[in-house]
């Protein structure tokens, strides 16, 4: 699920940059740039556009200046300038187009000519902070009343203001700082711990660099960055599922740990429309999840054949309609699922997974446990869960996984676990093949699963 752009990638490991390691990390900061630079040159223009009309109408550039908030025109056009003409060596207007159009165009020419807007560090490969960021990053920040804020230097108010921008996509409200003697730290927090939107940071006193993070966030669908928006409708159609589906919901989880150098960003994406869905699961910028409804035309016919055949056996009940069929992807641990929903709440799961293969068909009717009044009575499910007859559960499975698997459970040993009440294993020693069995208090199976084993884990 790699979504990348080879062009941009092989001319960036050339010419001048050839003795230099660019890594997926790099990658990914260059990216986060170049939306950042993209924005503030848009803006720019629109600015532009603005006091070009003025001037149409006979305003002079000093009057169409003040009328089009001078501050923010100035600001902006002196920042991507300066950026600009430190990098590369504009002579004339029309030069300054190209390159503004090569930003915005967002291909191999964007990258290249980010290349040279950004500071490279010759001696290990990394990213130093594009000029245009050192232009007063702080006074994003907003701060709760009665903080102690004069223990925070400029260096570590840039660094709070640079990670809640770039890497958790909104600015927070800063309700706790916190000078931590004996660990050399200063805390920071932002938001509210019972909100959607909350962030811990953990600076080190003396140099101001980032210790540890721990921050999330609900995003609206349209802040989301282009450099994730761009993958979805490839990355849906990858699994079979409908390529134009809308973005609905937006949450970010952000974490450092002692000891790492960069943050880990993990972005989850929900999409929809009046009748299919889906989800993504980003970490960084490379997307690790993909889930979505299947296309018609997408459905495996063999797997869906075996999930009829075996909601038949479990259910007692041959016709049950198909109501839905999903795939997830998920390269993370290594897992490819298709999903089949049937009415009377019956569904089977077939799953690939990196040591072989798992079929789950199950009754999700009565999923819950009885209506327990006191812990006399706790105990008592739990006991009869946990002693239930193994002659009783063998009579109730047997016929499902012969219909179903076509296996035998006489040579089958079965294994119970007090931490899992309600299940029960069957397997063969030294065999790959496992029933995991799930049932309620009076016997009844809700549930076979058969994972195949190819190797031993």
């Amino acid at each position: 699920m790699k979504h990348e752009d080879a062009k941009w990638e092989e001319e960036i490991r050339k010419g001048p940059f050839a003795a230099s390691p660019f890594t997926e990390e790099h990658k990914y900061q260059v990216m986060q740039r170049v939306e950042r630079i993209q924005s503030a040159i848009s803006e720019e223009k629109k600015i532009s556009r603005s006091a070009s009309a003025w001037r149409r109408l006979g305003l002079s550039r000093r009057s169409a200046d003040r009328v089009t908030d001078k501050t923010n025109y100035e600001t902006t056009n002196r920042a991507i300038k300066s950026t600009i003409n430190k990098t590369q060596d504009v002579s004339s207007h029309k030069r300054l187009s190209k390159i503004r159009r090569g930003i915005l165009a967002a291909s191999m020419g964007v990258l290249v000519i980010a290349g040279g807007m950004f500071l490279w560090n010759w001696d290990d490969g990394q990213l130093a902070k594009p000029l245009i960021e050192q232009i007063h990053p702080a006074s994003a920040l907003l701060f709760s009343d009665h903080l102690n804020v004069d223990i925070l230097t400029d260096k570590m108010k840039k660094n709070i203001a640079v990670t809640l921008r770039d890497d958790l996509g909104k600015q927070l409200r800063i309700t706790k700082v916190q000078e931590l003697s004996v660990s050399g730290r200063i805390y920071i927090e932002a938001g509210q711990e019972k909100d959607a939107d909350y962030a811990q940071i953990w600076l080190d006193a003396k140099t101001g660099k980032l210790r540890e993070v721990q921050m999330r966030a609900e995003l609206q669908p349209n802040k989301l960055e282009h450099r994730y928006l761009r993958q979805v409708p490839s990355l849906l159609e990858s699994i079979g599922s409908v390529p134009t589906l809308k973005p609905e919901q937006v949450n970010r989880w952000v974490n450092m740990k002692q000891g790492e150098v960069v943050p880990t960003v993990n972005t989850v994406l929900r999409l929809g429309d009046d009748v299919s869905y889906g989800e993504i699961t980003w970490e960084q910028d490379q997307a690790i999840s993909i889930t979505g409804e299947l296309r018609a035309d997408q459905i495996p016919q063999t797997a869906l054949a075996n999930a009829k055949k075996a909601i038949g056996a479990f259910s007692g009940k041959p016709n049950l309609n198909l109501e839905q069929a999903s795939r997830t992807k998920d390269d993370e641990i290594g897992e490819d699922s298709i999903f089949f929903s049937f009415n009377d709440n019956y569904f089977v799961k077939i799953t690939e997974t990196s040591t072989g293969r798992r079929f789950m068909v199950a009754d999700a009717n009565d999923y819950g446990q009885p209506q327990i009044n006191s812990p006399e009575e706790m105990e008592a499910y739990q006991e009869r869960l946990l002693n239930m007859d193994e002659n009783l559960l063998r009579k109730e499975i047997g016929p499902f996984v012969r219909a179903i698997f076509n296996v035998d459970l006489e040579d089958y040993k079965l294994h119970r676990n007090a931490e899992e009440l309600g299940i029960v294993t069957f397997q063969r020693d030294a065999d790959q093949d496992v029933f995991q069995v799930r049932y309620k208090e009076e016997g009844r199976v809700t549930m076979v699963t058969r994972e195949e084993r190819t190797s031993k884990q």
